[in-house]
């Protein structure tokens, strides 16, 4: 029998995609390679969260890892096969891969389909570098259920993963250390976030170790990371957090007629569909954003526009936050300040000491960032057109919400500034940010954008 659609991967795209499905009629088929949830409900955002949630609580190891585990549990049951079969979507537990177009086989049963959503997700990256595969490194996908606390570890990474973890582990009781390439943490994000967070990872009592690469590695009694610049850092448990790679290998592709694109995820096009006619693609196998809530958009997308009459419908993860999460989050939405090539662009700045639910509570490290450009014929007038905004703060991950929508709508900065935001919140900062469009506001306007 010939499904209308079969969906690959039970992550968050798979799930969305096969949802999507079926809210339109379709016999939905899921073919998924273990539990239902992805890297995020197991290995990523539901542990992870957890983790730095009950350690800033207080709590100790082995209190946080049943945490970790309780909540795993939970949130794991609302995926589950049964869930879904419920909902009237035929799941397969295997290893799917083509043998032909549309044409799928999993323990040597073959599935037809008129159309395919490809949603394998992706898995912890391992770089060449000599020795780093070991009995003492662990990567997001092994590292929440090593079995004691490390007295000392190292991260390979300043990313997100890295931050977060960094800031777990020491209010856990282990000693931290950090190791990233390049010349800052988070070297994606605004280098003011970049200097708030290693201040505040400093003052927590992390050691920062930035501009040098890992060489080599060597496992004995310790773990020995030999960085570029000769210097050691050792420990006793060493966390690869060094990005993400693309679940392809073992698809079948080539026999799909699916090709890759130059960092070797799925190439799709704006519509999420693939070289191959009737296969799309989404989430982390066809982005390397890995955003859980972009992989869920994309299969969603992908879905409608695999059985409609045409596809219409557009992916756009350039509105999507981004969050690193902790005590002290980074969120940002759009470009940063660097990347907004524009000789027109204009930056409003707020730091948070001058913010009154800061100053309240003392959390006054962070600050807010808006960049706009004119618009081709009002230019500047209501503060021209948002394009980036960037926020270090507490509360950062819920505050960017806001901009995301402003940026969704095109809504000019007037409207931020014009709309009353609760005081004293700290929501107020982006409302102080957008006013410095329409001049000095509190001391402070806006700025020509520097991009250096």
């Amino acid at each position: 029998m010939e499904r209308d659609l079969v969906v690959v991967g039970g992550g968050a795209a798979g799930l969305s995609a096969a949802g999507a499905a079926r809210r339109r009629g379709a016999a939905v088929t899921l073919i998924n390679d273990g539990p239902l949830g992805g890297d995020c409900t197991f290995r990523g955002c539901v542990p992870s969260k957890t983790l730095l949630a009950s350690a800033r609580a207080g709590g100790d190891f082995a209190g946080a890892m049943a945490d970790v585990a309780r909540v795993v549990g939970e949130v794991a049951a609302t995926e589950s096969a049964e869930t879904l079969r419920a909902q009237g979507v035929t799941v397969l537990d295997g290893r799917a891969r083509f043998v032909g177009p549309r044409t799928l086989e999993v323990d040597g049963r073959a599935l037809a389909a008129r159309r395919v959503v490809l949603c394998a997700g992706a898995g912890a990256a391992r770089p060449p570098i000599p020795g780093l595969v070991g009995p003492r490194t662990v990567t997001n996908e092994d590292l929440f259920a090593i079995g004691r606390r490390p007295g000392h570890l190292v991260i390979l990474g300043g990313g997100p993963i890295g931050v977060e973890m960094a800031e777990a582990f020491t209010r856990l009781g282990s000693r931290v250390s950090v190791v990233e390439a390049a010349a800052r943490l988070l070297p994606r994000e605004e280098p003011e976030a970049s200097a708030a967070v290693t201040t505040f990872l400093t003052r927590l009592g992390v050691e920062v170790v930035t501009g040098h690469a890992a060489r080599e590695v060597h496992h004995s009694e310790e773990v020995e990371v030999n960085l570029a610049d000769g210097r050691t850092v050792t420990g006793d448990l060493l966390l690869v957090a060094l990005g993400r790679t693309p679940a392809t290998a073992g698809l079948g592709l080539e026999a799909a007629g699916v090709t890759l694109g130059p960092s070797g995820h799925v190439r799709v096009d704006r519509r999420l569909r693939t070289s191959a006619r009737g296969v799309y693609a989404a989430g982390d196998v066809a982005t390397p954003l890995n955003l859980t809530h972009v992989a869920y958009e994309m299969g969603r997308v992908a879905a409608l526009n695999a059985l409609g009459p045409v596809p219409a419908l557009r992916a756009h993860p350039e509105w999507a936050p981004a969050v690193t999460y902790g005590s002290l989050e980074v969120a940002r939405v759009g470009a940063t300040e660097a990347e907004v090539d524009d000789p027109s662009a204009r930056v409003a700045f707020v730091p948070l000491e001058e913010v009154d639910r800061a100053r309240a509570t003392g959390e006054t490290d962070g600050f807010v960032k808006l960049i706009a450009v004119a618009r081709p014929l009002s230019r500047h007038r209501l503060g021209g057109r948002l394009v980036g905004a960037t926020i270090v703060a507490p509360r950062a991950g819920e505050m960017i919400a806001e901009l995301a929508l402003a940026l969704r709508a095109d809504l000019a900065p007037a409207r931020l500034a014009l709309t009353a935001h609760p005081y004293p919140s700290w929501s107020v900062a982006i409302q102080q940010a957008a006013a410095q469009f329409f001049g000095e506001f509190a001391g402070r306007s806006a700025r020509p954008s520097s991009r250096e």
